[in-house]
């Protein structure tokens, strides 16, 4: 058991059941259609948006009482999404299966990240996207949700350099504020990305 399947062992959904603010502004813009991978989605929110969005999504947690909680917001919503129970330390990273792969406040350690982000280049479809918005490296002083740990937080080089041979569809780091849940609430450090894969 991780702490993360006993967070989520709760009634309420600690992050809320509406999606991210970035994945609702720029998903419709992106015009992105067809199979969608959510990774360490947790309660689901994106997921199910994403579905009520007509896409065929695909959601990974290694929180048990997460999946559960994606089926469960799921059937409230009216719409399907698949949940595979996966470590992202274990992840089979197949190539170019998804059109899209989305990342919402998924952080991990620096060495796990790496592999993660190596693993969702390789995942993406030529002319498929990654999109992600996570704490940056700043936000430990804003007390309004995240990790207390630099290691678990990310620098714009991350995404900058590991995806310099992409189109770089939208980049930003700086300020928002964000009201997602119990755990996510006020003025936010934040990195946003989305990248577009090449066509070979």
């Amino acid at each position: 058991m991780n702490h993360w399947h006993t967070r989520f062992q709760t009634e309420n959904y600690v992050y809320g059941k509406e999606a991210n603010a970035f994945l609702t502004e720029f998903q419709k813009e992106i015009k992105v259609t067809g199979d969608v991978l959510a990774i360490a989605e947790g309660e689901g929110r994106n997921a199910v948006y994403l579905a009520e969005q007509g896409m065929n999504v695909t959601a990974w947690d290694y929180a048990e009482s997460g999946l559960a909680k994606i089926n469960k917001l799921a059937e409230e919503r009216g719409v399907v999404v698949s949940t595979e129970l996966v470590d992202l330390k274990e992840a089979n990273w197949s190539k170019a299966k998804w059109d899209e792969i989305v990342c919402i406040f998924g952080h991990f350690p620096v060495e796990l990240r790496k592999r993660t982000l190596q693993g969702i280049k390789e995942a993406v479809k030529p002319g498929g996207y990654y999109l992600t918005e996570v704490y940056s490296h700043y936000q430990i002083p804003y007390k309004s949700g995240g990790p207390k740990d630099l290691n678990f937080l990310y620098t714009p080089e991350e995404f900058l350099q590991n995806f310099a041979d992409w189109q770089i569809i939208h980049f930003f780091m700086g300020e928002v504020v964000r009201h997602e849940g119990e755990l996510h609430n006020g003025l936010s450090h934040v990195i946003q990305f989305i990248g577009k894969k090449p066509v070979e």
